[in-house]
């Protein structure tokens, strides 16, 4: 009863947060603590792709690919989104470390300006193209008839997609990262709300098919965002904005930019040679798209803990760098990957023996659920090299070094990757399979790479 009481204490003082230090102390406390509240954060966000494909997936296989399509290139607007958070976090981080917390306010504001900048363009781009969009990707006449309002709604919302990641990003350097879970929470429990009622039109609400599924995700993000601006602007955090703080400060900025530079390639890389990888499978049909989707959000939705502890990783690299702690740096990597071994034995077996019935939730289409079972379990065969590669490559952003997981990117994706899966699925004849199996491969030599990469130690001199 004891045991389990301070579990408890334990468990509520990670969700309530506050402005703790991880740069003293025990390592295993601090893992825990920013872990908790980040996985929760990685949940929420991963929960609005699983909702909307839970609720679309009654309107039909177009349907689920128009969702699947649309994520596809909104992924580039997230390896944006990303590629700053991870130079906003390790900024941020790198000051709080060193008691700059002035600094870490600058760099705060300066975030602000580059989501209302980017946003604002990708918006405007993406409601007046959405059906040529729709249309270069490779969708069909009922695919882009049934969700070009989808596409344009998706993409007028950009502003909302990179407030969420780079203020949250701010709190995680910050090592508050209980304000940003409960921003997706609170996004997250309005869009399940909103969902059904707007897709099938219950109540009050008209029936508006998938585009309603895409104007309760804006307004649920929209209500999120408002949520961090609160507490950025409230003064009880230890990052507080003022309007005199807001001033466009261009050297600042231009640090800021310049370390995104690496963040954005390599998850650009990333992402667009998924890209790739899905006009390649939409070759073989919706039901193919359909499944491959259904099954990567699956899988997304698994490994969130590790996504999680990743993100703590690079917050406590970043926080002891700056408080000239590299080996408490380094020892805090290593506790989280023990952490991400023990996870995964249990999801790998979990997404092996219930691959079926997973994709059964989602799907009664046999077709649709027969690709996602392969790719189910092609995936799971490859967790551990590529959540071992995850979290050592946070660590090296978390330091500030985002080049070397861009170059590793450029080479395992798009040497690898792309070639491998086109020759898999063409030339070898596995259609889909033959994607699913390149994926694990390419990962597994990312993981390599980066633990090399990792233990040569030039990230302990990085200066940022």
């Amino acid at each position: 009863m004891v045991r389990s009481g301070r579990a408890w204490a334990f468990m509520r003082l990670a969700v309530a947060g506050g402005n703790l230090d991880y740069t003293t102390g025990s390592i295993r406390r601090a893992v825990l603590l920013l872990s908790i509240p980040m996985v929760l954060e990685m949940a929420m966000e991963s929960i609005f792709a699983i909702v909307d494909i839970f609720f679309v997936s009654y309107l039909g296989a177009a349907a689920v690919a128009t969702v699947g399509l649309t994520e596809a290139l909104l992924s580039l607007l997230y390896a944006v989104a990303i590629g700053l958070s991870v130079a906003v976090t390790a900024l941020v981080a790198r000051r709080i470390g060193e008691k700059n917390t002035t600094g870490a306010v600058t760099i705060a504001a300066q975030t602000i300006w580059l989501g209302v900048i980017i946003g604002s363009v990708v918006g405007i781009v993406g409601v007046f193209n959405a059906e040529a969009i729709l249309r270069f990707m490779g969708a069909g006449e009922a695919v882009i008839a049934e969700g070009k309002g989808y596409m344009a709604i998706m993409l007028g919302g950009s502003i909302n997609i990179l407030f969420l990641f780079l203020l949250n990003a701010v709190y995680r350097g910050a090592g508050n990262a209980s304000i940003a879970m409960r921003s997706l929470w609170l996004a997250n429990g309005i869009n399940i709300i909103l969902d059904p009622c707007l897709i099938f039109g219950l109540g009050p609400f008209p029936e508006m098919g998938v585009t309603g599924a895409a104007i309760a995700t804006n307004i649920g993000r929209s209500i999120g965002v408002i949520y961090q601006l609160y507490h950025l602007f409230d003064g009880r955090a230890i990052i507080t904005l003022t309007l005199k703080r807001m001033a466009f400060v261009p050297g600042i900025m231009l640090s800021l930019l310049k370390l995104s530079v690496g963040g954005i390639g390599q998850i650009l890389i990333a992402t667009a040679s998924w890209v790739v990888l899905m006009k390649i499978v939409a070759a073989y049909g919706s039901e193919a798209v359909a499944g491959y989707t259904i099954a990567i959000r699956i899988v997304i939705f698994t490994i969130l803990p590790v996504m999680g502890m990743s993100n703590a990783a690079a917050t406590l690299v970043g926080q002891n760098l700056g408080a000239a702690h590299p080996e408490r740096a380094e020892h805090s990597v290593f506790k989280v990957l023990q952490y991400t071994f023990l996870f995964l034995v249990v999801i790998f077996i979990f997404l092996f023996i219930y691959a079926r019935p997973l994709m059964g939730i989602f799907s009664a289409d046999t077709a649709v659920i027969d690709v996602g079972v392969d790719c189910l379990r092609i995936f799971a065969v490859g967790l551990f090299s590529f959540c071992l590669g995850i979290v050592l490559i946070q660590a090296l952003n978390g330091a500030g070094d985002t080049m070397t997981p861009t170059r590793i990117n450029l080479l395992c994706f798009w040497a690898i990757e792309i070639p491998l899966a086109w020759v898999l699925a063409e030339v070898m004849l596995l259609g889909p399979q033959g994607v699913f199996i390149a994926i694990p491969v390419a990962e597994t030599l990312m993981a390599v790479l980066a633990w090399m990469a990792f233990r040569k130690g030039a990230w302990k001199l990085n200066k940022v």
